[in-house]
């Protein structure tokens, strides 16, 4: 029997504002003649506009939504109507289920059973263990980048080959989860790539030439032909093209940043260009964000710092061979080299109960992406499901926050693995808070994230016995205990996780050497962060010992310890405090270097609220 949904969990689920208030306006019983439901199925007639009432069903188990209506958003506002009419408890039980809900399920088993037919030898890795699966991106990024958000871009999290999908077909009858009902999902091209935007055969390494960036031996290196031929002058393209960009970058650095406000962007739009051109549409995209770092008021240390995170980059790559191959992947990711779903399921798997921990949208030259979060009960590894739509079309609506599925997903590969696809799905679990650690050891996680992809920009945590506190004027998510090491030393210094870090892949000596990170010292929780190019400030700073006059719903709480600060676009968190009440709770969310973005948080009877 699936676990009541709350109504947050429902609406967390429609596509946009204007279909929640339409859910919500066909919610009530008078617009439902007839509705039933069984263990796993809900059904409903709901009273339309036309003499024919539309029939919606869910099968909760996916979930999966089907509805008569002619809309084109999914889930439909008749199918979250009936959703909110059973989390209300609105819904009669019934022993069967109508033939036409019957036939539904059956077709859709069909199509689960003939998918899943590929995967028979597929090895799979038991809970806890930390097998991820075959060649291709990091998995970050935006459609045709390699590991962030947002199309062409390389710098927020997203995904290089994330799943979208396709056109609704113009019928009254729409139906499915991602990849079926709305169109089988398509792995979004890389845009403004110089031949055209199709996608190379082979994707990842293994071009005949040895040439940057490649290493011998990989898939399509056999006989010469076609896919060898495109994939050899792709690699040479990129090669010259971030070639270019160490040389840009150096003249940048000696000419100094003080006129970069009046020169800069016209660079930046012209080396843009140039990259997309070089078939590099990762690269590209961290270049065209740049003029967003201008707004700054520290824009002279970001300027720098992103300038060698770009050198980084460019380095990593040219010196590719001599990297470990997981750190090599995420380098081409990056960069901007696709890989298909197909190389990524035939990969080894993981199976765990897995947290939906919570999703964001956002939309980014023309294309919607949807990340949503998991934590695994057992192994406790995080993971990353994205779907892409253009604006107004459907997102992947079968990961319902707050739920847990048990499941087996596929990692896509790289030094810090976390976009997955979920290659088979079994049965639901009991729903509850995640597994989670104080603000400290969430830190020491992040550091190690970090360590193994310093291009990382977001990153899942979930924080435990934390409260909302408030120091000045920035608000956090902040311990209520020391850490163990601290309890004897209240006043030790707290210089973040991992200290200064050291990392493969410096400017002059290139990845392999000894070097300083550009993201370097993490001071505290997002505060202060000292690299070799440069120093980048929060509002915060420096964090050193037990925080002083923090000041939370029950007025000021002096014993509480350094925590996490939350990012400024989320204002005072009201939500968050009402279900606090000063009291410690469990939040999940998103790490940015900007600060943490609330998810989910669980209250005193471990109900879901989405914050």
């Amino acid at each position: 029997m699936i676990e009541r949904w709350s109504r947050e969990q429902v609406l967390a689920l429609a596509p946009d504002a204007s279909s929640q208030k339409g859910a919500q306006s066909v919610s009530t019983p008078a617009k439902w003649p007839a509705t039933g439901a069984t263990p796993d199925v809900l059904w409903g007639e709901c009273k339309g506009s036309g003499a024919t009432p539309y029939r919606a069903c869910v099968d909760l188990a996916e979930p999966a939504y089907r509805c008569t209506c002619p809309s084109r958003k999914f889930p439909c506002k008749h199918a979250l109507g009936l959703l909110l009419l059973w989390s209300a408890d609105g819904v009669p039980s019934a022993d069967a289920s109508p033939d036409w809900v019957t036939e539904w399920l059956e077709q859709r088993r069909a199509r689960a059973a003939k998918a899943a037919t590929p995967r028979s030898g597929t090895p799979t890795a038991g809970p806890g263990t930390a097998g991820h699966a075959g060649p291709g991106t990091a998995g970050h990024a935006g459609p045709g980048t390699a590991g962030h958000a947002g199309p062409g871009t390389a710098g927020h999290a997203g995904s290089g080959s994330g799943p979208g999908h396709a056109a609704i077909p113009p019928t009254g009858d729409t139906e499915g989860t991602a990849g079926e009902g709305i169109g089988a999902q398509a792995e979004p091209g890389a845009p403004g790539l110089a031949d055209g935007g199709t996608r190379l055969a082979d994707g990842g390494p293994g071009v005949v030439d040895g040439g940057p960036g490649v290493v011998d031996g990989g898939p399509g290196s056999a006989d010469g032909g076609e896919p060898d031929r495109r994939a050899v002058q792709r690699e040479r393209r990129v090669a010259a093209g971030l070639s270019e960009l160490e040389r840009w970058l150096a003249d940048q650095i000696g000419q100094g940043l003080a006129g970069a406000r009046k020169s800069a962007p016209a660079q930046w739009e012209e080396l843009t260009r140039r990259l997309v051109d070089a078939q590099a549409p990762g690269v590209a995209g961290v270049v065209s964000r740049l003029p967003r770092v201008l707004a700054e008021e520290d824009w002279p240390a970001r300027l720098l710092g992103e300038y060698g995170l770009l050198h980084l980059l460019a380095v990593g790559y040219r010196r590719a061979p001599e990297l470990p191959a997981p750190l090599r992947d995420t380098v081409r990711s990056r960069v901007g080299f696709p890989t298909s779903r197909e190389e990524v399921l035939a990969g080894a798997t993981v199976r765990d109960h897995w947290h939906v921990l919570g999703s964001r949208d956002e939309e980014q030259d023309r294309l919607v992406s949807r990340r949503v979060w998991l934590r695994g009960r057992t192994s406790g590894r995080f993971a990353l499901v994205l779907s892409f739509a253009p604006p107004g079309q459907a997102l992947d609506a079968s990961l319902v926050t707050g739920t847990v599925m048990d499941a087996e997903l596929a990692f896509y590969p790289g030094a810090a693995p976390l976009r997955v696809l979920v290659a088979v799905r079994h049965q639901a679990a009991p729903s509850g808070p995640p597994p989670g650690a104080g603000a400290r050891a969430a830190l020491d996680e992040l550091a190690a994230a970090l360590a193994a992809d310093p291009w990382l920009e977001s990153w899942p945590v979930v924080l435990t016995d934390v409260v909302p506190a408030r120091r000045a004027d920035r608000w956090l998510l902040a311990d209520l205990t020391p850490a163990p090491d601290d309890r004897h030393n209240p006043g030790a210094d707290r210089h973040g996780p991992g200290g200064n870090r050291q990392r493969p892949g410096d400017d002059e000596h290139g990845p392999g050497s000894e070097c300083h990170d550009t993201r370097g010292e993490l001071h505290g929780s997002g505060g202060e962060r000292h690299g070799s190019q440069s120093e980048r400030h929060s509002p915060d700073g420096d964090r050193h010992g037990a925080l002083d006059e923090w000041h939370g719903p029950g007025g000021a709480r002096p014993g509480l310890l350094g925590g996490m600060p939350l990012h400024a676009s989320m204002g005072v968190p009201w939500r968050l405090l009402a279900v606090s009440g000063g009291e410690p709770v469990t939040v999940a969310a998103e790490w940015t270097p900007g600060g943490l973005r609330l998810l989910t948080t669980w209250d005193e009877e471990n109900r879901v609220v989405v914050l």
